[in-house]
């Protein structure tokens, strides 16, 4: 990369460098943002550590010959190495939250977060369920577990959006499980959220979870090597599941209704690879959730479903 020398720029037009450099790189958006510009404008805006609601006047201002150096250096590990922005600044932002990231857990991004905004209803009755009025002596306290978790995302979102539940988050990773209790701590959940190293459900305790939601590692083959050089900064152990990507999945429906109360539900996200699962499992009717925000690929299943077709699954 061609470094633009310094002279006296002002931070929209540190935006306009980057968002030609990044263009002219074709390098690719999908770790949070979907375009060049708004890539530029989240690296500018971590390097001068200004916060996301600033008055569009604070962009007329001058950047130091310290602070453009420094961008422009960011600038250049983002097109000379295609690490996605989240990497550089350490942190991504989901379901409206910002999470610590590094390159141990996947950069977050899935229509789940709807799911989440919307408190999982209908298909977590928190209403029904009662969490104001528990009684501890009839009722066990609500219970999500979020399967695959890396940073952590999904179940912190769940508990910071719905008040009550106790979560637990589980990944295989143990680098990714130092990722997902430092945003458990970074938000003071410790009392409702805890996290385990576990292969699926190897290291989770026996109990009945309400629900059961994952992410969980679902490229194919073919995708996973025809995928841009930004995802694989990422660690592919969150990514690849096997030739048709479905090999954490096929475990997953098989185990699932033992971990899940009578009133359970299981919502899993396949991607692209809902295709091979609709052909791995014809008989099966699975239901697929449609996002107003874009998004496809999530299935949910209640446990009586996944009873009447486990033979299948097994």
């Amino acid at each position: 990369m061609n470094q633009v020398p310094y002279k006296e720029q002002t931070i929209q037009q540190c935006i306009d460098i980057g968002e030609q450099l990044f263009t002219r790189a074709q390098l690719f958006f999908g770790h949070g943002t979907d375009n060049a510009a708004d890539e530029a404008l989240w690296l500018v805006f971590y390097q001068l550590g200004l916060s996301w609601d600033v008055e569009d006047c604070v962009l007329k201002e001058t950047v130091s010959k310290r602070d453009y150096n420094a961008l422009m250096a960011l600038y250049e590990r983002r097109i000379k190495e295609r690490i996605p922005a989240a990497y550089l600044t350490g942190e991504a932002w989901f379901a409206g939250i910002p999470f610590t990231v590094n390159t141990d857990v996947l950069v977050p991004r899935s229509p789940l977060a709807e799911l989440i905004n919307n408190r999982f209803e209908p298909w977590l009755d928190i209403e029904g369920l009662d969490i104001d009025g528990l009684d501890t002596q009839q009722d066990s306290p609500v219970s999500i577990l979020d399967l695959c978790t890396g940073s952590g995302c999904i179940g912190i979102a769940s508990a910071l959006y719905i008040e009550g539940p106790q979560v637990l988050l589980s990944d295989i990773s143990e680098a990714a499980i130092k990722v997902a209790k430092q945003n458990i701590t970074r938000y003071q959940l410790e009392s409702r959220v805890s996290a385990v190293v576990s292969d699926l459900f190897d290291n989770v305790p026996q109990q009945a979870f309400d629900l059961i939601v994952s992410n969980p590692p679902y490229v194919d083959a073919k995708d996973l090597d025809e995928m841009p050089p930004e995802y694989h900064a990422e660690p592919v152990l969150g990514l690849a599941s096997g030739d048709d990507g479905l090999d954490f999945t096929r475990r997953l429906l098989k185990e699932a209704p033992d971990y899940l109360s009578d009133r359970g539900v299981l919502i899993v996200e396949v991607g692209n690879s809902w295709v091979n699962l609709e052909a791995a499992f014809p008989e099966v009717s699975f239901l697929w959730l449609e996002f107003e925000f874009g998004g496809h690929g999530v299935f949910v299943m209640s446990k009586t479903d996944l009873l009447n077709y486990r033979a299948l699954f097994a």
